[in-house]
C-alpha cells in the first residue's frame, strides 16, 4: 500500500474587504474572519504548510502561519491570484464586496447637500477567477444567503467550479459573523451535510477533513 502525502499546502482567505470612499470612510461588512483564522491554526497543527490572507481584523495571528494583508477587493485577487499555483488546496472564507465606489476621494468628503449619490463598479469575482485557474488543486467557498439557501449554494458550486461550499442563512437564531454557535449546508455534487447549531471550531474540523479527504484523493498520487 502507497504512503499517503504527510503535508498539503493550504492557501485560505478570511475576513472582510473595505472599500473606500475617501481616506476615512469605507464599504465593508461585519465579517470577523473567525472562521478562516480557525481553519488555519487547525491545518497548521495538522503540519500542513498554511497561507493566510487576511482582511482588516482584530483576531491574533495563528502561531506559525504566514499571513499577509489585504484591504480591498482587488488587493486579495492579486494575493490570491499570486499563490494560487502554490496551493494543493485553496479555501475562500473571506466576505468579498461586490462593489468598490468608481472613484475614491482623495480627501475626506465634506457634508453637502441632502443628498450624495455615488457610483459604485461591480468588483472581479475572484472564486470564479480562481475556479477557471483550477487544475489539480482542491477550491472550497464559501455564501451567506437571506433566502434559497440550497439553490443559490447550488448555482454557486457549478459556476465557480468548486469541490465544495459551504453556506449560511443569515437568520436572528444564527449570526454567521458573530462569534457563537452557527449552522450551515456543506455542499458538493455528491452531497448534502445539514449542520445544526454547532460551535464555529466544530466546523472548521468538519471542513478540514473534508479537505484532506479530497486532497489524498485528488493528489495523493502526484505527491508522495
Amino acid at each position: 500500500m502507497k504512503k499517503k502525502q504527510s503535508s498539503f499546502n493550504i492557501l485560505i482567505t478570511a475576513g472582510p474587504t473595505r472599500e473606500y470612499l475617501d481616506p476615512v470612510r469605507f464599504i465593508s461588512n461585519p465579517s470577523t474572519g473567525k472562521i478562516g483564522y480557525l481553519l488555519a491554526s487547525a491545518a497548521k497543527k495538522k503540519g500542513h504548510k498554511v497561507v493566510l490572507l487576511s482582511g482588516p481584523t482584530y483576531l491574533k495571528p495563528p502561531q506559525g502561519v504566514k499571513v499577509l494583508s489585504f484591504n480591498t477587493a482587488l488587493e486579495l485577487k492579486k494575493l490570491a491570484k499570486q499563490h494560487f499555483a502554490w496551493a494543493d488546496c485553496v479555501i475562500c472564507a473571506s466576505a468579498v464586496s461586490d462593489y468598490r465606489p468608481l472613484k475614491t476621494s482623495k480627501q475626506k468628503i465634506k457634508k453637502a447637500g441632502k443628498t450624495k449619490t455615488i457610483v459604485f463598479s461591480k468588483n472581479p469575482d475572484i472564486l470564479q477567477e480562481l475556479g477557471r485557474m483550477k487544475k489539480n488543486q482542491v477550491l472550497v467557498g464559501f455564501a451567506l444567503e437571506t433566502r434559497d439557501l440550497i439553490k443559490n449554494a447550488e448555482k454557486k458550486l457549478k459556476e465557480k467550479n468548486l469541490d465544495f461550499i459551504v453556506a449560511n442563512m443569515l437568520s436572528r437564531e444564527f449570526d454567521p459573523f458573530g462569534e457563537g454557535r452557527t449552522s450551515a449546508v456543506i455542499l458538493s455534487e455528491k452531497d448534502i451535510e445539514k449542520l445544526q447549531h454547532i460551535k464555529k471550531e466544530q466546523l472548521a474540523r468538519i471542513i478540514l477533513d473534508r479537505v484532506f479527504n479530497l486532497c489524498y484523493s485528488l493528489l495523493g498520487k502526484k505527491r508522495r
